[in-house]
């Protein structure tokens, strides 16, 4: 029986690599899998799923305005086994009810993987809907750059001062966000964050 699952994790805690590693063992199989990522993800490349450890390919681009539940329902032809969608956290309200959808009607699993909060300690509106409505969830855990103890968000930095306010959506990697746990998020040691 198909689910809907969340990986969700800090910044920093193997997301990419996941979902990368996922498709991998897929396709060693012989099974086709469909790979998604958002549009405002950029960093490596439009259209591209990357690793912080370096591994990367490509993936097909999904806007806020498309509609999952069709694009996947067309791809179905192809003979998928699965779809999986990197930064989910990037997706609509309604795009995760498609992607519920995929797994009710066409009775294919969809595992997606992002961030459950914002840098603010905000869920973002993907993840707020898969928390609300996935079948699985599954934490993936890294630990606080200050104590090593395991880490709950993320702290965005600017010219080597943390943020608290500021867009929710700031696209960035090692250079603007810092894994850290609610204690350190709160109180970072300053002198350990990377000055530009």
């Amino acid at each position: 029986m198909a689910q809907l699952y969340f990986e969700y994790g800090a910044m920093g805690s193997g997301k990419s690599i996941e979902i990368l590693k996922v498709a991998h063992n897929y396709e060693t199989q012989g099974k086709k899998v469909l790979l998604l990522t958002p549009l405002i993800d950029d960093r490596d490349g439009v259209g591209v799923i990357a690793s912080r450890i370096g591994l990367k390919r490509p993936a097909t681009v999904v806007s806020e305005t498309d509609n999952l539940f069709t694009m996947i329902e067309t791809a179905k032809n192809e003979k998928l086994a699965a779809i999986l969608v990197d930064e989910a956290q990037f997706l609509t309200k309604d795009q995760v009810d498609q992607l519920a959808q995929v797994v009710d009607d066409l009775n294919l699993p969809v595992m997606t993987f992002g961030l459950k909060q914002d840098a603010f300690n905000h869920l973002f509106v993907g993840s707020q809907r898969l928390l609300e409505i996935a079948d699985k969830l599954e934490e993936m855990k890294t630990i606080c750059s200050f104590c090593g103890k395991k880490a709950i968000t993320q702290l965005r930095i600017a010219n080597g001062q943390p943020q608290y306010t500021g867009a929710q959506v700031q696209i960035g990697g090692d250079e603007s966000y810092l894994p850290t746990c609610r204690y350190h998020w709160h109180h970072p040691i300053l002198t350990m964050i990377p000055q530009p």
